[in-house]
């Protein structure tokens, strides 16, 4: 089981990631592979849509990089891997909360000659949160190369200016437009990224500010990924109008800004507490609706 350590904490805070070599067991990442065929499909174990489906089979491009948000709530299978509590102390440990809920978790299935996906802060597309601030652990389902359209990370930028939201962040023709504005906002000359190779089940936590993005998929193989984007567990809702999400807000209770486990699951606290509904859905014991 992963441990953090204060070494991987002190890198994580002067480089805004670190590369973890294994983070998930064979099983898993096979278990997962098992799984995107159905859920990229459209068949969903639990009966409920996820939160967010960026790429249906006949509708979009088949050379744009598939995204799902929240696979989780449409399959028990992937709710057994991504909502581990162990995942939840790494991001805690990293990002120096008392705790971890995920916001989301996303499915991410770049094919042979799939497009890029955009230069971008994370956590500029969170600020229906406060704090908006998160810790992501990304998790490789094959392994990963340079030239097949990997997560590259721009060192250190995690400590930039807050950006906003970029102007395309699925298929650019140009993945490091908006990265270029930062850099030279930050009049930082020039930029290098970091390409992530690790074979499958391993992965990296990144930070919610660091730039990131991927290249195009130059090889015959597919890169997937799955992700658990993960705030602290004392997170409310955003109370600032202007700040509401189309997706995620509608979560929210009317007079309240504290967060439902059932919607944003905690996944371990540093007393021990995790959601008490997580192992048993997770085990297929309990659905949703009851």
């Amino acid at each position: 089981m992963l441990k953090i350590t204060e070494e991987q904490v002190a890198e994580y805070r002067e480089n805004g990631y670190i590369i973890v070599d294994k983070i998930i067991e064979r099983h898993e990442v096979d278990l997962l592979l098992s799984r995107f065929d159905k859920i990229f499909y459209g068949e969903y174990e639990t009966g409920l849509d996820p939160d967010e489906v960026n790429w249906k089979h006949g509708r979009d491009d088949e050379k744009l990089t598939r995204q799902i948000c929240n696979g989780w709530k449409a399959d028990r299978y992937v709710a057994s891997v991504i909502l581990q509590a162990f995942i939840g102390e790494a991001c805690a440990r990293l990002g120096g909360w008392p705790g971890t809920r995920i916001t989301q978790d996303n499915l991410l299935w770049k094919p042979p000659g799939g497009r890029p996906i955009g230069f971008h802060q994370d956590s500029s597309y969170e600020e229906f949160i406060v704090p908006n601030d998160w810790v992501s652990c990304w998790i490789a389902l094959d392994d990963t190369t340079a030239t097949g359209g990997t997560v590259e990370y721009v060192t250190g930028s995690h400590l930039w200016h807050k950006s906003g939201k970029i102007k395309q962040f699925h298929g650019p023709s140009d993945p490091h437009e908006d990265l270029r504005i930062a850099v030279e906002r930050m009049k930082k000359g020039d930029f290098d990224t970091e390409k992530v190779e690790v074979q499958a089940g391993g992965g990296t936590f990144h930070s919610g500010w660091i730039w990131h993005g991927s290249d195009v998929n130059k090889t015959d193989v597919p890169r997937r990924t799955i992700v658990a984007h993960c705030m602290s567990s004392e997170s409310m809702f955003n109370p600032n109008p202007l700040s509401v999400n189309r997706t995620y807000s509608r979560y929210k209770k009317f007079g309240r800004l504290d967060m439902e486990e059932t919607d944003f699951p905690i996944l371990w606290t540093q007393d021990g507490y995790a959601s008490p509904f997580i192992e048993p859905y997770s085990a297929r014991q309990l659905g949703w609706a009851e």
